[in-house]
């Protein structure tokens, strides 16, 4: 296909590349039908790809805990996103989303079955003016009862239903507790508080992804000297924190403006993690 226009989408399926998002998956499969698909997430800001090769090795991990045998190894993955960036204008914002999926199995997926599709399209990245949060009601569920190690497309319904309870109340995301009630996440981004002139967020117990972007800003932090705790959050500590931010590849760091009914300005944790975040970024091309 020739170069993306403007604001278009374009995805890779069946070794191929078509314009926009193509009808692919059939009633019967099973990625469709149990629920068994996953995907990541990853950026290209301006041609830089941070952690792209994080992402791929990530989706593959996904798959496998699925039950699922990826038909491309994540440097494969990788050069084919590389291949799509470069159908876009060299200063698009992209969104990248590879996903594999199984076709066949009847309740445990047929390993070889498995299909690779990748989706791109522009996505400007979100104006850091804060989100407001609220805890929800909706945990995040135990390793042995879901596959909480994957980025799976079947642990999103639960987070949906966080986020519709908080939207309901007048808020944009929820505060999602893992299931011993401290602090996990974010709705869909992992969750940092700033005390005292520390950093902390919650540390990873299973119950939660261990974002790549979290694993990023906590280095970066670090080797600026600033101080990072990972551990358990009561969710009373929030409402007592000097700033509250998440990370997350879609926005990547963003400031919370408002929790329950506390209000928070952006603080200098959150603008000197923002800084150096993409600081970083611009380091990947």
């Amino acid at each position: 296909m020739a170069k993306a226009a403007a604001g278009e989408t374009i995805t890779f399926a069946e070794g191929v590349w078509h314009e926009g998002s193509p009808a692919l998956v059939r009633p019967r499969d099973h990625g469709f039908w149990l629920g068994s698909a996953v995907f990541d997430g990853a950026r290209a800001i301006a041609g830089a790809t941070p952690d792209l090769d994080r992402h791929c090795a990530r989706l593959i991990r996904s798959a496998e805990l699925m039950g699922m045998r990826s038909p491309l190894d994540a440097d494969a993955v990788a050069a084919t996103i590389r291949d799509g960036i470069a159908k876009f204008p060299a200063d698009a914002a992209l969104y990248i989303c590879p996903l594999l999926y199984p076709a066949g199995g009847f309740i445990i997926p047929e390993p070889d079955s498995t299909q690779f599709i990748l989706h791109i399209g522009e996505s400007p990245l979100p104006e850091p003016s804060g989100f407001s949060a609220c805890v929800t009601r909706f945990h995040r569920p135990m390793p042995d009862s879901a596959p909480t190690g994957a980025k799976a497309s079947c642990l999103y319904p639960n987070v949906a239903r966080g986020m519709q309870e908080a939207t309901d109340k007048g808020f944009d995301v929820g505060v999602t507790l893992d299931p011993l009630g401290n602090v996990a996440e974010f709705s869909y981004a992992n969750l940092f508080m700033a005390q005292d002139g520390a950093v902390h967020t919650p540390a990873i117990n299973g119950t939660f992804l261990n974002g790549i972007t979290r694993q990023r800003v906590i280095q970066l932090l670090r080797e600026d000297g600033m101080e990072v705790v990972e551990r358990a959050i009561a969710p009373a500590e929030l409402a007592q924190a000097d700033e509250l931010f998440a990370t997350g590849n879609y926005a990547k760091v963003t400031p919370c403006a408002r929790f329950e009914d506390r209000e928070f300005q952006p603080g200098p944790a959150f603008l000197r993690a923002r800084e150096l975040y993409f600081a970083f970024a611009e380091t990947c091309r």
